[in-house]
C-alpha cells in the first residue's frame, strides 16, 4: 500500500504541477455554478481514460444574480459532495488531485468564504478560475479531441458562457458573459430576458470575432439539448462526443425545447429534471447566438474544462499525435495476441490506397490496429461484438460517420457474410460509397490476417497490389510457406469487391 493511501494524504496539485504527476491517475475536481464533478483520468494518455466520473448538481450558483452570494442549499450539498469526493480520492492512490472553482465561486462575495470552509473541512485547495482561463481550457478540452481544430469553442456552464477562437489548434480570443441559465433564471421579465440575451450575445461576439466554421458546443446543457435532438430526430447513435446536427434542424429542435414539460423531456432522454430545468433558458441563448454566429457547422464536445487540463498538462509531443491512433494502439497492446502488427498489416495495405487523403489514410490505419483486438470472444459473434464496441467506445478523433466506418470494416474483418442487416439502425450514419470501401477494408484485413495469423514477419515479405485487372498477392522467400486454401479464399473474396481478379504470385 502506498504512503499516501496509508496516511490517508493526496498529493495537492497547482494547475502548474499537473506536468509532473504523469505516471499514474490523476484527479480533477470541477466546482461549477451547477454541478461538481469529480473525474479520475487513467494516467498520462492522448486520448482521456476514465477510471472515475461522478456528478452532483448540487445549484451552487442558483440565486447568485438576486442575491449575488452563492446558494445555502447548493452550499450544504456541494460541501457533502466535496467531502465524499475526497475520501474517494484518497482510496484510489491518485499522483495527484486538482481542484478547480469557476463562475458561481468567482462571482460571488461569500466565494472566498466557501473556499476557506471546503480547505478546512476537507484539505482541498480551491483555484478559482478566471472566466479567461475557464475559456482556454474549455479549447483546450476540444483541443484534446480534435488536435487542429478551427473555430469558436462555445462552453455555457450553470452562471456564465465563455468563448473562445481556435485557429489550426492555436487558442486565440477567448471571453466570458453572464449568460449562464442559473444567472439568467433571475431575469424575471420575458422582454427584459430576450434583450439580455441579445445583448450579451452581441457582446461575446464583439469580444471574439474570429470565423466560425465550426462551432464546438461543450457543457452539460449543450448536451441535454444535443440529446433531445437525436430523440426528436430518431438518431440511431447515442454518443454525443462528435454528434453534429444540421444547424437549421438544431434550430427547430431549439423551438421545440420551448413548448416541452420537463417529465416528457426527461422520460425522453433519461436525463434529470434538475438538469432539464435549465434546458428551456439555454435554448434561448443559444437560438441567438447561432442566428448571429451562422456557424458552418456544429459539433458536440464531450470533452471540456475537465479533459483540458488533461490536455494542459501534456509535452508537445503528445498534443502532436493523432488521438484516435492514440487509443487504438493502447486496445491493441491491451487486447491483440501481437501487439505491433497493426503498422504492418497498414503498411502492406498501402498499395490498395494511393490516392487517400490523411484523413481517410488515418481510418485504415486505425481499423489495423484494432484487427485482432476482439479474438477471445467467441468467433460466431467476433464481427458483431467488434462493430458495437467501435460503435460505443470512448475515443476521440472521429465523427459519428468515421465511426460507422470503423464498425463496418471491423464486422467485415470478423466475418465473412455480413449483410446489411447487420447494420441495423447504424446504417444511415455511412453512406452507399463509404461503407462499399469499408467492406473492402474489412476483407483486405481479413486476407492480411489469414495470410500470416497476425504474426509479425510474414506480411514483410509478402505484396499486394493492383496490376492491370488482377489483384495480386505476391509470396517471396519464406512467405511461399504460407500460401494454402484458405488464403486463396480470402484473396477471391477481396477481388470479387474490387470486380478484380485474383492471383498469387511465387516470386
Amino acid at each position: 500500500m502506498s504512503e499516501a493511501r496509508r496516511s490517508g494524504r493526496i498529493p495537492r496539485l497547482e494547475l502548474g504541477e499537473l506536468a509532473k504527476a504523469r505516471l499514474k491517475r490523476i484527479g480533477v475536481i470541477d466546482v461549477g455554478s451547477n454541478s461538481i464533478r469529480m473525474v479520475v483520468f487513467d494516467g498520462m494518455a492522448r486520448s482521456p481514460a476514465y477510471f472515475y466520473n461522478e456528478k452532483v448538481l448540487a445549484g451552487l450558483g442558483a440565486g447568485l444574480a438576486d442575491t449575488g452570494r452563492l446558494s445555502p442549499a447548493g452550499w450544504t450539498r456541494a460541501l457533502a459532495a466535496l467531502n465524499r469526493f475526497v475520501a474517494l480520492a484518497r482510496r484510489m492512490e491518485l499522483s495527484g488531485l486538482v481542484a478547480v472553482a469557476t463562475a458561481a465561486v468567482r462571482e460571488a462575495r461569500d466565494g472566498p468564504a466557501f473556499c476557506e470552509q471546503v480547505q478546512r473541512e476537507t484539505g482541498l485547495i480551491l483555484h478559482v478560475a478566471s472566466g479567461g482561463e475557464e475559456a482556454r481550457l474549455a479549447a483546450k478540452g476540444v483541443l484534446l479531441g480534435w488536435p487542429r481544430a478551427d473555430g469558436l469553442v462555445c462552453d455555457m456552464g450553470g452562471a456564465s458562457m465563455e468563448l473562445a477562437h481556435l485557429v489550426r489548434g492555436e487558442i486565440g480570443d477567448c471571453a466570458t458573459s453572464p449568460l449562464g441559465p442559473l444567472t439568467l433564471a433571475d431575469v424575471a421579465d420575458a422582454k427584459a430576458l430576450a434583450k439580455t440575451i441579445r445583448q450579451e450575445v452581441k457582446a461575446l461576439r464583439k469580444a471574439v470575432p474570429g470565423p466560425a466554421p465550426r462551432l464546438f458546443l461543450v457543457g452539460g446543457s449543450w448536451r441535454a439539448i444535443a440529446r433531445l435532438d437525436m430523440e426528436r430526430m430518431g438518431y440511431p447513435l447515442r454518443v454525443l462526443h462528435g454528434y453534429a446536427p444540421p444547424v437549421p434542424q438544431l434550430m427547430e429542435t431549439l423551438g421545440w425545447v420551448r413548448e416541452q414539460d420537463q417529465a416528457r423531456m426527461s422520460s425522453l432522454t433519461g436525463t434529470s429534471t434538475a438538469r432539464l430545468s435549465l434546458v428551456p433558458l439555454a435554448s434561448q441563448v443559444l437560438a441567438e447566438f447561432l442566428r448571429r454566429v451562422e456557424p458552418g457547422k456544429v459539433t458536440i464536445s464531450g470533452y471540456g474544462l475537465r479533459e483540458g487540463l488533461l490536455y494542459r498538462q501534456m509535452p508537445e509531443e503528445m498534443r502532436a499525435l493523432d488521438p484516435l491512433i492514440e487509443s487504438c494502439r493502447h486496445q491493441e497492446r491491451q487486447a491483440s495476441r501481437w501487439p505491433g502488427f497493426g503498422d504492418a498489416l497498414f503498411e502492406w495495405l498501402a498499395p490498395l490506397y494511393p490516392d487517400q487523403s490523411r484523413d481517410e489514410r488515418r481510418l485504415v490505419h486505425a481499423a489495423c490496429l484494432l484487427h485482432d483486438a476482439y479474438w477471445r470472444a467467441h468467433p460466431d459473434y467476433r464481427g458483431e461484438l467488434a462493430f458495437e464496441a467501435v460503435m460505443r467506445s470512448n475515443v476521440a478523433g472521429v465523427n459519428h460517420a468515421e465511426r460507422a466506418f470503423l464498425g463496418v470494416a471491423m464486422l467485415h474483418r470478423y466475418k465473412a457474410m455480413a449483410t446489411a442487416e447487420d447494420l441495423g439502425r447504424y446504417a444511415e450514419l455511412l453512406d452507399a460509397a463509404r461503407t462499399a470501401e469499408a467492406v473492402v477494408l474489412g476483407r483486405a484485413m481479413r486476407l492480411g490476417a489469414m495470410l500470416s495469423g497476425s504474426v509479425p514477419g510474414v506480411l514483410e515479405h509478402a505484396r499486394l497490389g493492383i496490376s492491370g485487372r488482377r489483384l495480386e498477392l505476391a509470396l517471396a522467400a519464406s512467405a511461399r510457406d504460407f500460401a494454402g486454401e484458405a488464403v486463396a479464399r480470402r484473396l477471391a473474396a477481396l477481388a470479387s469487391r474490387l470486380a478484380l481478379e485474383p492471383a498469387v504470385v511465387l516470386e
